[in-house]
């Protein structure tokens, strides 16, 4: 068709087929369908002629990009808000574009019914009318579109700062957990390295149901009987007098012992043997709650009926039950 010309657009390789009215339009200045980049077309045109002189157009390949597409003028959108001499203008808004018509494959011969007349001057809305329906833009999803919240969803997180201070709070109270446990569990050895405590494990055991005792040497590390002797009664017949005394030499209280005492005959055979608890020796006055005090030592002295066995000897043992 006279007139016909034919424009490539620099932001996405689409060849146009455009009449010279368009083009002299704001001097040239339109807008692509495709990708909204404003160019100049009279700058940016091309020929589809073949160098033989034949009719057909050239291949894919030697307009450009190997994805070239050749569409009609009414895709191009001529500038109507911008000067003719603006270079370039900022692409329309991209929420609402316009679709172009189907792209004809450029290698097939130019459809001349498919041109804008040249020998009819063409203005910006003739141009637009002469293009087809353009499909309905698409809308932005909106608030009813949107997939409805999942009500099994977590609860939003704390602040790192709330969850350092809740972490802080939480040590504390088990150390200080920690610590009463330590303390009940091992109240008999506080109290017995510091006396002092005693009152405050006294009020807490009231309540809690426990007791406090003094420790045991099950070793016998500290404590020994300094002395000991087994006599008989002039006055009684058959009656044996035991004296001993055991010496603490821990510095702090430790628990009364039981007592193994052992009569033997003439050849250190077992004759009886009795065991005396602390009840049996210590004596009305003696404080068992709290032990033989640190660095101290207890005498005792036991009548033992005898009148029934004959001895020459005896052993004198200690232990804890």
């Amino acid at each position: 068709m006279p007139g016909e010309k034919y424009t490539r657009c620099p932001g996405c390789s689409t060849v146009f087929r455009v009449a010279l009215a368009q083009l002299s339009l704001r001097g040239g200045q339109v807008r692509c369908g495709q990708c909204k980049t404003v160019f100049n077309g009279v700058e940016h045109e091309v020929s589809l002629a073949v160098p033989n002189g034949t009719q057909q157009p050239l291949s894919e390949a030697a307009l450009g990009p190997p994805t070239l597409t050749l569409r009609n003028a009414a895709s191009l959108e001529a500038l109507t808000a911008r000067p003719p001499d603006l270079a370039a203008a900022p692409p329309a808004d991209r929420s609402s574009p316009v679709d172009a018509p189907s792209p004809v494959d450029a290698s097939s011969p130019a459809d001349a019914s498919s041109a804008v007349d040249a020998s009819s001057p063409a203005d910006a809305s003739s141009v637009a009318n002469t293009s087809s329906s353009p499909a309905p833009a698409m809308a932005a999803p909106t608030a009813a579109d949107a997939p409805p919240a999942d009500r099994f969803a977590p609860p939003a997180t704390t602040s790192p700062r709330g969850r350092t201070i809740a972490y802080v709070v939480a040590i504390v109270l088990l150390l200080v957990l920690m610590a009463a446990q330590a303390a009940y569990q091992f109240r008999d050895s506080i109290v017995s390295i510091w006396p002092g405590t005693r009152q405050a494990f006294e009020r807490v055991c009231d309540v809690a149901g426990c007791a406090i005792r003094p420790l045991r040497d099950a070793a016998m590390s500290y404590l020994s009987i300094e002395s000991s002797d087994l006599q008989a009664d002039p006055a009684h017949r058959g009656l044996l007098i035991l004296t001993a005394t055991i010496r603490n030499r821990a510095s702090w209280p430790l628990a009364y012992p039981h007592l193994e005492l052992t009569l033997t005959d003439a050849q250190d055979g077992i004759v009886v043997r009795r065991v005396l608890a602390p009840t049996d020796y210590a004596g009305g006055t003696a404080d068992l709650t709290r032990g033989i005090r640190g660095n101290g030592e207890v005498a005792l002295k036991v009548f033992i009926d005898a009148s029934a066995t004959t001895q020459a000897g005896y052993r004198l043992y200690m232990f804890y039950l």
